[in-house]
C-alpha cells in the first residue's frame, strides 16, 4: 500500500514504518524512565582482603520504582556450598559495609542462580542493624540503598563456611546502554530526518 502525506507526496511504506517504530521507541521511553539496571561482577580478588578464591558470578539489579529485582549467577565457590548473600552499604569500594539487605531463599550451593524481587517500602526487606542506621524506618533505609547504589558505594557478597567474610564479590554499578544500540539509533533517526527533509522540500 501507498500512503499520502497532507500535502499529497507519497510515502513508500518502509519509510512510514521506520517512522512509526521509532515513535513507537520514543513514546515508551517515559514508561521506563524510573527503571534504572545495575550489574556487578563478583570476585574473589574484590574482597577485602582479597579471598584468593577463583569463583566468579555475575548480578543484575532493576530499580523500578520501589521494587529491586536481583538475578545473580554464581559458579566455583571452593570455600563450600553458599552459606548467605547480601546487598551490602554503604561504602566505597576497597572498604567493608554492613548488610543492607538479605538475599532470603539463597541457594545452598557451590553454584547456582538466584531471581528474587524486593519491596523497598517493607521493614522486613532490611537487615534490622541498617534498618536502625538509617532511623528505623523503611523510608529512611531505602532512601539510604538507593543513594548507595547510584553512588557505587553497594556490593553484592557470598559468603559461606570457609569464607564467612565473603568468598566472592562485585560493586554494583549503574549499567550503561551499549554505545551499538545507540549508534544505530542514532543513525536510524538521522537517515529518517534526512528523507523527511528531502520530501518537504520536493
Amino acid at each position: 500500500p501507498i500512503h499520502t502525506s497532507a500535502k499529497g507526496k507519497r510515502m513508500p511504506k518502509p519509510l512510514l514504518m521506520f517512522a512509526l517504530l521509532l515513535l513507537a521507541l520514543g513514546l515508551a521511553s517515559p514508561a521506563n524512565a524510573s527503571s534504572v539496571t545495575y550489574t556487578a561482577i563478583l570476585t574473589g580478588a574484590s574482597e577485602v582482603p582479597p579471598s584468593g578464591s577463583l569463583a566468579t558470578g555475575f548480578a543484575t539489579f532493576t530499580l523500578n520504582g520501589d521494587l529491586l529485582s536481583v538475578n545473580e549467577s554464581f559458579t566455583g565457590l571452593s570455600g563450600g556450598a553458599a552459606s548467605a548473600a547480601h546487598i551490602h552499604c554503604c561504602a566505597p569500594p576497597g572498604s567493608n559495609a554492613g548488610v543492607a539487605v538479605p538475599f532470603t531463599g539463597f541457594p545452598t550451593t557451590t553454584s547456582g542462580t538466584y531471581i528474587n524481587t524486593f519491596d523497598l517500602t517493607l521493614t522486613s526487606t532490611y537487615l534490622a542493624a541498617f534498618l536502625t542506621a538509617e532511623g528505623g524506618t523503611a523510608a529512611g533505609a531505602e532512601a539510604a540503598l538507593i543513594a548507595g547504589l547510584n553512588s557505587g558505594q553497594t556490593y553484592a557478597n557470598i559468603h559461606d563456611a570457609q569464607f564467612p567474610g565473603g568468598e566472592i564479590r562485585g560493586f554494583i554499578t549503574v549499567a550503561t546502554p551499549e554505545p551499538a544500540g545507540l549508534w544505530l539509533l542514532g543513525t536510524g533517526m538521522a537517515g529518517l530526518l534526512q528523507a523527511v527533509r528531502r520530501r518537504v522540500r520536493a
